[in-house]
């Protein structure tokens, strides 16, 4: 499949400018139909989330572009900058605009020129929970990118609470279930990195792959409300009461009044094989009706057969296939400028050295 292009009439009419030129004020109205696109699909609300990201246009520093036809916007696209990764963050056209799809491929089209063509970037990712599989990753796998598709699950909670699950499996692992606190924030991160060595999902993101990019992921589970905000009465540890060491954790966060999200789920290597995973979400999903939930969703690899099992049997279903996109340029650097020792970055030119020196980091996980 290839990227779909507006009619000719259409591309000599429409506008790509950079995102920095438009106040918050201006993109309101196009970002609050995707919010209550995100609340339809997904069962999300994306209310402090667009809060978040209006704050950051009128501040001017995000890079991307907006489509416009005869002074109307139509879209925008936006991404941001992690150390010499790009995450592309959203990209979003306006339900009624003509050629919606060819516009989105248009927006896609101009984001990559300029991180292709930035030698500071050697990495790039994005996950884009509206497009379904297949709508938009032909712009992408023609510049290198790989995919791997993903899976929106969710599963509804009965009004009746739903039985906590024995607790005989934590003494012949001779574990303590407890609460999550702020005082285990280090020891999570170092959890969370030892879990995702050799994991598929540390190829789609590479925060898994070192203690730092995993503490990141941590602070923008918890700090920021991209993924929600984060519940730390739906969140539960393991802990091993001979070591004091974790042994596993469950992260979930508040995506609507009553839908919570699983934001990360992960057994150590050591403790795998007890059915613990299983016993942490059924343990959740038992205390999650007391807070008002009715819904509890969460995103899986398809590729990770061992936790689509475990959320299959568990009562959850696909609401949406979509798909995690990755380009790491020094896999191919012959095709890309990618600095060695010898030749260190320059402070680059253009769109990327702009945003370069004035960075956000809205991310979304």
């Amino acid at each position: 499949m290839t990227s779909p292009t507006p009619s000719p009439q259409l591309e000599t009419k429409i506008e790509i400018l950079d995102l920095r030129h438009f106040n918050a004020r201006q993109l309101r109205p196009l970002l609050e139909e995707q919010a209550q696109v995100w609340k339809k699909r997904l069962r999300w609300n994306y209310e402090a989330s667009t809060e978040l990201l209006l704050k950051y246009l009128d501040q001017q520093i995000l890079p991307g572009f907006v489509a416009l036809l005869r002074g109307r916007i139509l879209g925008y696209c936006f991404c941001v900058y992690e150390g010499n990764k790009a995450v592309i963050g959203d990209i979003y056209v306006l339900a009624e605009a003509p050629s919606r799809l060819a516009v989105t491929h248009t927006l896609i089209r101009h984001l990559l020129e300029v991180l292709e063509a930035s030698p500071e970037i050697d990495r790039i990712e994005s996950q884009l929970l509206l497009f379904e599989e297949g709508q938009i990753s032909p712009a992408f796998t023609s510049s290198g990118f790989t995919i791997y598709p993903r899976l929106f699950l969710e599963c509804d909670l009965p009004a009746t609470p739903i039985p906590t699950p024995s607790h005989d499996i934590l003494a012949t692992a001779n574990l303590d279930l407890i609460p999550w606190s702020p005082n285990l924030y280090q020891a999570s991160a170092e959890l969370i990195h030892a879990s995702y060595i050799g994991h598929l999902d540390s190829d789609i993101n590479d925060q898994y792959r070192s203690l730092h990019g995993s503490l990141r992921f941590l602070h923008n589970i918890v700090r920021f409300p991209g993924c929600g905000i984060f519940d730390p009465e739906a969140s539960w540890l393991l802990r091993d009461r001979a070591t004091n060491a974790l042994a596993a954790v469950i992260l979930c966060s508040r995506v609507a009044p009553d839908v919570a999200h699983v934001t990360q789920l992960c057994i150590a290597g050591p403790y795998r094989g007890y059915g613990l995973g299983k016993f942490l979400l059924q343990h959740t999903m038992s205390r999650l009706p007391s807070g008002h939930y009715r819904a509890l969703t969460l995103t899986v690899s398809e590729a990770n057969e061992p936790a689509l099992r475990l959320y299959t049997s568990a009562g959850f279903h696909q609401r949406l296939r979509f798909e995690a996109l990755v380009l790491d340029k020094t896999v191919h650097p012959e095709r890309f400028k990618i600095p060695t020792q010898a030749e260190p970055a320059t402070e680059g030119s253009g769109l990327f050295a702009a945003f370069s020196r004035k960075k956000a980091t809205p991310a979304r996980n």
